[in-house]
């Protein structure tokens, strides 16, 4: 097939009749499609405006191998697996690239295995993820019905083609890299067209790069670019931590959590430029004389025991949220901020006295 090009013309139409497919929606954030296509072994299709990072467990014997990461562009199909597949189940995870502002997204489901977060890995699925060194991730289950072509695609809420996905992923990379602040709509415009030919003559790239080499070139941009915004916080404990923010949103409040920060380790929690004025941090650490949390909060937020984004921070006991201190922040410089919890900085919790007959 020739290579489609996104400039400077439109994209070619031969990936949207390719790629058509009916949708499943998942429980949790995202959507996904499974059946038979021409291509040898399971590929996995990205019709999302985001780049994707998957993992994937295979069956063998009676073990499960899980294996990552492969990493398919807006609009882009890649074979995952190859030929010859089992009727069995298969499965699946997903997160976007870090170039991405505002989180990372994921698709999941509800089968839980060990992933290595940091690079490429091939593990069995074993008892204990941290005796291993890996984290969990919960798997979505596919059932493949075909020994030598099957097709699972990822979707978001828009209904995007393959076309109108890339499109999408170069304009949400434009804004994620600072060069245009544009809509995601799936159309290349004349303003987005003279953006991307801005960007080009910036980086030294031929007028006729390719959809791919734009895409990778964008993505590094934006993953450089978020290294100088939003709130880095950094674990120099000799423990891992579980942290969680608070800052002021619109008219409002918000907290949110919670990220697992290792020993000697930083978490980006916002990637995104900062307001200029105090935002709040709050800290968990499991010691083995019992829980310690971080000393000295004086503003109180809501938080919940599982991951969690709260709006407000009044109400906490009547919408059964935990009420706790959050340690007030210096004003960021330039959009951006790193926060610093050492183990000097971590306290008991103090447990209530339990009552006495």
């Amino acid at each position: 097939m020739a290579q489609a090009r996104l400039f400077p013309k439109s994209l070619s139409h031969l990936l949207s009749a390719a790629l058509a497919t009916a949708s499943l929606v998942l429980p949790i954030s995202g959507l996904l499609s499974a059946h038979a296509q021409t291509a040898e072994g399971w590929s996995v299709c990205n019709e999302t405006s985001m780049i994707v990072e998957t993992a994937t467990g295979r069956p063998n014997q009676s073990t499960t191998i899980i294996e990552g990461w492969t990493r398919i562009r807006p609009g882009e199909c890649r074979v995952v697996l190859p030929a010859p597949l089992q009727a069995e189940p298969y499965y699946l995870y997903a997160r976007s690239s870090k170039a991405h502002r505002n989180g990372t997204r994921v698709w999941a489901g509800d089968y839980e295995f060990c992933v290595d977060t940091q690079g490429s890995f091939s593990v069995e699925s074993a008892p204990s993820c941290e005796a291993m060194g890996l984290e969990p991730r919960k798997f979505k289950p596919i059932m493949i019905e075909s020994r030598n072509r099957w097709k699972t695609t990822l979707k978001e809420t828009q209904k995007w083609t393959a076309e109108t996905a890339r499109n999408a992923g170069v304009q949400r990379l434009l804004n994620d890299a600072g060069v245009e602040n544009t809509t995601l709509d799936g159309y290349i415009g004349r303003r987005t067209r003279g953006a991307i030919a801005e960007f080009l003559r910036e980086h030294d790239l031929p007028s006729d790069t390719d959809d791919s080499q734009l895409i990778d070139a964008l993505e590094q941009t934006a993953i450089e670019r978020s290294r100088d915004l939003g709130l880095m916080i950094c674990n120099r404990a000799n423990e891992r931590i579980w942290s969680a923010i608070g800052r002021r949103r619109g008219e409002g409040w918000e907290s949110r959590g919670w990220w697992p920060i290792e020993a000697g380790a930083c978490e980006r929690v916002v990637d995104a430029s900062l307001l200029a004025t105090e935002h709040y941090v709050y800290a968990e650490m499991e010691a083995e004389a019992g829980m310690k949390r971080l000393a000295g909060g004086n503003e109180a937020f809501c938080v919940s025991r599982t991951k969690f984004a709260i709006l407000g921070r009044t109400t906490c006991e009547q919408e059964h949220y935990d009420q706790v201190d959050f340690v007030t922040t210096d004003v960021p410089e330039d959009g951006k901020l790193v926060f610093e919890i050492f183990g000097r900085d971590m306290e008991f919790v103090e447990q209530p006295e339990s009552e006495t007959e």
